[in-house]
């Protein structure tokens, strides 16, 4: 199960940021051009904060099964003096929380507004923020921080 969650999790992140740049391309694009707020962007606002919520859902699953999380939360003293053990344990899944927090808030707020302009505004500055905060959180296989493959086999 944990084999096929990692590689789940790990698959999942490239229809994230897929989906998340996407939706900041949109963002931008009417928020600048000063385009009408369309069905189009907001199904792209809508279906970017899903796949969001179901990553964080199978990271969270993956973080209670995680024999790395396990070692780390049994054996604090030594696992956060350990780069790699506390990235997983400690570090990753609160930037990930943060970013999902600020993705959603975001997301919310653009729906709740009435004026286009301030909803592609809202939706550029929050997801903004929360890609920024994906991207820095992630173990790329190039990471000084750690480093995981980009591509995990099923």
């Amino acid at each position: 199960m944990y084999s096929i969650l990692l590689a789940t999790h790990s698959l999942l992140r490239w229809i994230v940021l897929t989906s998340l740049l996407y939706s900041i391309f949109l963002a931008y694009r009417g928020w600048l051009l000063k385009k009408p707020y369309t069905k189009v962007d907001d199904l792209a606002r809508s279906v970017t904060t899903t796949i969001v919520h179901i990553q964080l859902v199978i990271g969270v699953w993956l973080y209670c099964i995680s024999p790395v999380v396990h070692y780390f939360l049994h054996n604090f003293s030594e696992g956060v003096h350990n780069r790699q053990i506390r990235f997983f344990g400690m570090e990753h899944i609160t930037m990930m929380v943060i970013a999902v927090t600020a993705l959603t808030i975001g997301s919310s707020k653009a729906r709740r507004k009435s004026v286009d302009h301030e909803k592609f505004k809202t939706m550029a500055i929050w997801f903004t923020i929360a890609v920024l905060i994906i991207l820095t959180s992630i173990p790329w296989s190039f990471s000084p921080l750690t480093s995981r493959p980009n591509f995990r086999p099923f």
